[in-house]
Parts: C-alpha cells; sequence; structure tokens
C-alpha cells in the first residue's frame, strides 16, 4: 500500500474565527474528507449504525453539549469542517468522538476486519549529548492518502502546525507550534468501567494543546480538560530542552514522568499512573525494543522502522493497523521533522524550524 505525497494547507491570519477556519480546510481538502467518509469501515459498521440507535442519543447528545460548551470554538472549526467540505456534520461529529463512542457498542456489534486500535509508538531521551523525541503515527489502513498538514497563523504572528486526519480537528496525532512546543500522543485503550461517558473528547484537548505557551500551560490545559478517555502525552519544549510524558484517565488522573538520561519507549500501554490494563500488541512492542540499541537517533530510527515481529511489528504495513509517517523532533537542532516510509531509510519528507 503506498499513500500519497503529504500536503500542507496554511491558514493565515486574516481568518476571522474557528468556523472560517474550518470552513477553509473543509474545502481545500474536500475530495480526501469525503474519500475517507466514503471508505471508513468504522464509521460505516460501528459509528454510523450505533448513531442511528435509540441507545446513542443520551452520549451523542452529552458528548456534543459539553465539548460545545467547554471549546466552542474548536466545536466551530467541526462546523466549518463539515460545511466547507460538503460532509454531514453527524459524520463529521463522529469520526471526532470515534475513541469516545467505540467502548460503548456492544462487542456482537463489532467486526473485526475493521479493528478499532491505533498503535503508536514512541522513544525519547534528554541527556548531555542528545535530545530527542521519535514517533511513529499508526492508524486503521483507512487513513491511508487521507491525511495532511494544517499550519495555522494566529493574529499575534504565532503559528502551529499539525498532522491533521482527514476531518478531523487538528492533531490526534502530533503537532507543534513556534513557542517552542511540541507534543505527540499514544492512545491508551480503556477498559470500558474507566470511561466517563460524554465528557471532554480527546481531539479537543490535543487541538487546545497546539496553542500552549509553556509546558505548565499545556499541563494546566491537560489538567483542566476531564477527559471522557485517557490519553498518553509526549510534550516536548525545545526552551528549557525537557521532555514529560503525562499519562491521563478519566477522572482526572494523571502521572507525569520527566523523560532523562535513560531512553523511554512508549506503546499504548500505561507504564506509570496505575490504570488496569493488558495490550498485548504493546507488550509486544515494548519487549522487543528493550533488545535494541537506544544511544543515538540513528538507532531510534531503526528501533521504530523495525518488522521483526510478523503479528506485532514496530513499524506496521497493514493489513489493519498501518505506519502512516514518523515525527522526529530534535531539541539542540530546534527541528521538527517527518519522515514518509519506514524511517531507517531516513527519507525526510519536511524539516521544520520550531523558533
Amino acid at each position: 500500500m503506498e499513500s500519497e505525497k503529504l500536503e500542507m494547507f496554511e491558514v493565515g491570519d486574516n481568518c476571522e474565527d474557528g468556523y472560517e477556519m474550518g470552513l477553509l480546510i473543509g474545502q481545500r481538502f474536500s475530495k480526501q474528507i469525503k474519500s475517507r467518509l466514503a471508505k471508513d469501515l468504522i464509521l460505516h459498521n460501528q459509528l454510523l449504525p450505533f448513531a442511528q440507535s435509540p441507545l446513542s442519543h443520551s452520549l451523542l447528545t452529552s458528548l456534543s453539549e459539553t465539548n460545545m460548551k467547554k471549546y466552542p470554538k474548536y466545536w466551530d472549526e467541526l462546523r466549518g469542517t463539515a460545511h466547507g467540505s460538503g460532509a454531514l456534520f453527524l459524520e463529521i461529529m463522529l469520526l471526532n468522538f470515534r475513541k469516545e463512542i467505540l467502548p460503548f457498542i456492544s462487542k456482537t456489534e463489532k467486526n473485526h476486519t475493521d479493528d478499532t486500535n491505533e498503535d503508536c509508538s514512541d522513544i525519547l531521551v534528554v541527556n548531555e549529548s542528545i535530545a530527542v523525541a521519535a514517533h511513529n503515527e499508526d492508524a486503521n489502513v483507512a487513513l491511508i492518502g487521507h491525511t495532511y498538514l494544517i499550519k495555522r497563523v494566529l493574529s499575534n504572528g504565532v503559528s502551529f502546525t499539525a498532522y491533521t486526519y482527514a476531518g478531523e480537528l487538528p492533531s490526534c496525532a502530533f503537532g507543534f507550534n513556534t513557542y517552542g512546543l511540541a507534543f505527540t500522543l499514544n492512545s491508551v485503550p480503556p477498559s470500558e468501567h474507566e470511561i466517563a461517558a460524554g465528557a471532554i473528547g480527546r481531539n479537543f484537548i490535543s487541538r487546545d494543546l497546539l496553542e500552549a505557551q509553556t509546558l505548565d500551560d499545556a499541563l494546566a490545559r491537560i489538567y483542566s480538560s476531564e477527559a471522557s478517555v485517557g490519553h498518553s502525552y509526549n510534550l516536548i519544549d525545545i526552551k528549557t530542552r525537557r521532555i514529560l510524558n503525562v499519562e491521563t484517565a478519566s477522572r482526572n488522573r494523571y502521572s507525569v514522568y520527566e523523560v532523562g538520561e535513560t531512553p523511554f519507549f512508549h506503546a499504548n500501554m500505561y507504564l506509570h499512573l496505575k490504570v488496569q490494563q493488558a495490550d498485548e500488541n504493546s507488550l509486544s512492542r515494548q519487549r522487543r525494543a528493550a533488545t535494541l540499541p537506544m544511544e543515538t537517533k540513528s538507532d531510534f530510527l531503526l528501533i521504530l522502522g523495525d518488522e521483526n515481529d510478523a503479528k506485532y511489528p514496530i513499524y506496521m504495513t497493514g493489513p489493519l493497523l498501518y505506519t502512516l509517517c514518523t515525527a522526529v523532533i530534535n531539541l539542540d537542532e530546534k527541528t521538527f521533522s517527518v519522515i514518509e516510509g519506514n524511517p531507517k531509510g531516513e527519507k525526510t519528507s519536511f524539516v521544520f524550524s520550531m523558533s
């Protein structure tokens, strides 16, 4: 499977509000958004049938009202994206809340051919000789060819750049801004009893992080979010040369681990926040990474490109999960790079300055 070359779209500071931003993005990427909506099996086999059942009403109403109230600007972005692309708002909303909805769909209604897991891997280190965060963006194969980069220039001259799934808010994957802050994300699929139904969606929290000005500001945005479902955030600050891994769960639970001299590998399971979870895919990737050298940036890219395990490789090529790209943040060079294809080859598609 080959993905089309990643496209980038800049929304300037003359954009008046969230709705107009979403409208412009929707118009620019209408083809990709409609294509994803047409091909996404999770949407058609799980989310839409659930949305059409009476059981969905209270959950969807609560999600809509809660997130619209807390993040009205970002809700307007969703409305604009739907309008600009010509897509149904319901379908755009379901894509953005998929992680908050899917746990409530009966297992008997789920189809194993459209597995819902999204599995990302990160290697992080900060020592005297190197300060790097490297991230594999893994997702369902339906996302191949359905992602793009959004650069938003704010009225104060600050900008953010975000890797974006078609039809979703920037960004459920990774991004950075010219305050010198960046983040990458790892899902941590919870058991059903760990979920706060109808609370804040993770796409809205990560959209909010794109405008954080400092590490403390980013942490405050995470802590105050009252998330429905937990997540793992890797926060990178080039100004202070720090990397934090923040694991969160519903009901305002969180744990912060500061990355230091020992390279830190994170897949899709909790490592320091005490939340019950078992994920054989993550365990396998954790074990494999622990056997490989982790001293240089090249070592990190070799690990993220590793296909040794046929069932649970670190670098994924289908049939259900696929590594869409690799992001590398170099805190000393103050650069944010995006690699398309296996990162072993280091064929960098984009290199951005973070300062």
